[in-house]
């Protein structure tokens, strides 16, 4: 009998073995999943990019829908927001414009992009008095589900109409956490959010998980914020943490994501895991153990 101790990852539990992901020989039926937090800066924009590009890495085909009106997701990948003629606000208002007329390629090979810019912020008005206000975008985004593997929504900083649209299309949500105790203190009212949306609107909605961000396992305060977020979330905490490296900002500058921009960076690996793991759990519904 070995007395070997299993190694113990950032979260404090034992790092699980994950499995590379099996090649896919058709694509679709899409699962989609809304990255999602109401607090800014928690690397939201940032995981979408790179959990979408590691994805399509993996084989899988992906389809990126930029829903926050500043754009960020759209700049991310190289694309100039005031040079966009058709976004995802034409897509949802214009009954004459289809899923087809709006997206671009990424740049990414297997990776589409759903952009967006300032006009998407007129929606949130202007979908108050739309019948069904709440499906305007799950009905936009059904042509897509059959021709994509996986479909990530990059939801803006608040719990508005936009973002009840993003729950309201999803079958997951992936909630990315900073390692700081000010952004634990946010994050019950997401649930409240998520837990309503489900119970009124789309019973099929589960939270697929909790990422930690912008980790820094060197102090005390990052190791300690983790552990409560392991407390509180228990095995919906991924496994996987995103430590901060300046090689994020300069992947953003560059216009692609980090897996191709520095491919061999400890971020990269990061976000290669992030996506075993998320297809893991996508595939037997159960988080990934150690």
């Amino acid at each position: 009998m070995s007395n070997e101790q299993p190694v113990l990852g950032p979260t404090g539990r034992p790092l699980p073995v994950l499995p590379e992901p099996a090649p896919v020989t058709s694509h679709g039926p899409a699962r989609v999943i809304s990255l999602c937090n109401q607090k800014g800066g928690v690397g939201k924009t940032t995981t979408t990019i790179n959990l979408g590009a590691a994805l399509a890495e993996f084989g899988r085909k992906v389809l990126l829908v930029d829903f926050d009106p500043q754009g960020s997701l759209s700049v991310g990948l190289g694309l100039n927001p005031h040079e966009i003629e058709l976004t995802v606000y034409n897509l949802l208002m214009e009954r004459d414009v289809e899923l087809s007329d709006v997206v671009v390629p990424s740049g990414v090979p297997g990776m589409d992009l759903l952009p967006s810019n300032i006009d998407l912020s007129a929606a949130e008005v202007q979908l108050v008095h739309e019948v069904a206000r709440e499906q305007t975008l799950q009905r936009v985004l059904q042509p897509a589900i059959a021709d994509y593997d996986v479909i990530l929504i990059d939801c803006q900083p608040s719990l508005g109409l936009l973002t009840v649209n993003a729950l309201t299309a999803s079958d997951g949500v992936i909630v990315p956490l900073e390692c700081e105790y000010f952004a634990l203190r946010g994050v019950a009212l997401l649930k409240t959010t998520i837990d309503k949306v489900s119970e009124r609107l789309n019973p099929k909605l589960e939270i697929d998980g909790v990422l930690g961000t912008m980790f820094d396992g060197r102090t005390l305060h990052g190791r300690e914020v983790m552990e409560r977020l392991v407390e509180a979330w228990g095995d919906k905490v991924f496994h996987t943490v995103i430590r901060r490296t300046v090689k994020f900002s300069d992947s953003t500058v560059a216009g692609e994501p980090i897996t191709s921009y520095a491919s061999s960076s400890p971020g990269a690996a990061a976000y290669r895991d992030l996506a075993k793991e998320v297809l893991a759990r996508v595939s037997t519904g159960e988080p990934a153990r150690g």
